[in-house]
């Protein structure tokens, strides 16, 4: 990509003030966790972009463009992006094969329940509801971070028989060494704060911190895909 594109894709994001870092060649490489603490899906690597795991992660692996979301279930930040943003990603881009959406997780310290959410939503993913569960957990996020009732509020959204067999994957164990993964796979990105999205398109790398809104995302997504 030339110097003119990555300098007019820098200005599209400088237009709600995150922050782009540009890293030719950038690939993360995770720990290794021990085969016996997966779950039973395997893992993906796509394009260079390693350990993605298949229930996380919607539309075509073939896309031109990755995105890779780090969010935390409590942050407000994000559940403005997946309220404002992330239906229409989804409808003009994710589903028509453009883009390669990959959520990863970064529950921040400052956030007493985020991990716990965390862990729910990876357990419902297991079971191809991280969708409900994540409307569930964004849409009632100011009451469950008051009392710190995750399960309830997901029991609300799941049938009874889903919500035992979710509790059943988070008492077991599997799902904490995924999510230090993804939180260690944010730190060689420099993720500090969230959301944070990591775009990779045609052998580059940007890191955008902050939320971004859809009109700013889409001008962003349509310059990546318009480069030779």
């Amino acid at each position: 990509m030339s110097r003119r594109a990555v300098f007019a894709i820098a200005v599209v994001l400088s237009l709600v003030g995150g922050r782009l870092f540009t890293n030719r060649g950038l690939r993360p490489v995770a720990a290794a966790v021990p085969s016996a603490e997966r779950p039973p899906a395997a893992v993906e690597s796509v394009d260079g972009v390693n350990d993605i795991d298949p229930h996380k992660a919607f539309g075509s692996r073939g896309a031109p463009v990755i995105m890779e979301v780090f969010s935390d279930y409590q942050c407000p930040a994000c559940k403005s992006l997946f309220e404002t943003t992330n239906r229409q990603l989804m409808d003009n881009y994710v589903t028509t094969g453009k883009v390669y959406l990959v959520h990863r997780d970064f529950p921040l310290p400052m956030h007493a329940y985020s991990r716990i959410a965390a862990r729910y939503a990876r357990a419902a993913a297991e079971l191809g509801k991280i969708e409900p569960v994540e409307r569930a957990l964004f849409d009632n996020q100011e009451k469950w971070e008051q009392t710190g009732d995750v399960d309830g509020t997901l029991a609300a959204a799941l049938s009874s028989a889903e919500m035992t067999k979710v509790r059943a994957l988070v008492k077991g164990g599997t799902l904490e060494p995924l999510i230090e993964k993804d939180v260690q796979l944010g730190q060689m990105y420099r993720v500090n704060q969230t959301p944070t999205t990591v775009f990779h398109s045609k052998g580059q790398t940007y890191p955008y911190s902050g939320a971004m809104n859809y009109d700013t995302l889409h001008q962003f997504l349509d310059q990546l895909l318009s480069q030779k």
